[in-house]
């Protein structure tokens, strides 16, 4: 943990230097209550996150406390407004929400912002906000990964580092 602290400040504070920089943190929401070895592939529509999902969202909360966001986007649905939750209890920000299928609604939103924002999103709509922010490395989130972390750093070339939180 320490050492995603560590490097999420170091890209923070490499971001911050140039003015026209901001750094856009894209997750994919935590654990889902209905997730699971035998959950179906129809799982329900919008389910609420599991007691794992939710102690995820506490160390999201955490890791990016400091890390100069001022705005968080999530999608309509539950579990990405939940995962977004304690970190905007902390700043004290209210998250945005943006419907999960106006993709360029959202990009407009990040664009649009000043400072560091967090996006909260779906394990088939992350790689799409990355590549749509000018990242031309494919991206692939799998139906099970809920630990990844990127940091894209916006620029006139774009840098993304993919960490990993618990």
């Amino acid at each position: 943990m320490r050492q995603l602290v560590l490097s999420v400040l170091f890209v923070v504070g490499a971001a911050a230097q140039t003015a026209a920089q901001s750094t856009v943190f894209v997750v994919r929401h935590a654990e889902r209550a209905d997730a699971g070895a035998t959950a179906s592939p129809m799982m329900a529509t919008d389910p609420d996150l599991s007691e794992i999902g939710k102690a995820r969202a506490e160390s999201l909360a955490i890791a990016l406390k400091d890390a100069g966001i001022t705005a968080i986007f999530t999608t309509e649905y539950k579990r990405t407004q939940q995962t977004a939750a304690p970190l905007a209890k902390a700043l004290g920000i209210q998250a945005t929400t943006v419907p999960a299928r106006d993709m360029p609604a959202l990009i407009e939103k990040i664009k649009a912002a000043s400072g560091n924002v967090l996006v909260v999103g779906h394990s088939n709509t992350v790689a799409d906000v990355i590549s749509r922010l000018g990242v031309t490395d494919a991206v692939k989130v799998g139906d099970n990964d809920y630990d990844n972390l990127f940091v894209l750093v916006r620029s006139e070339k774009p840098v993304l580092l993919r960490l990993h939180y618990k």
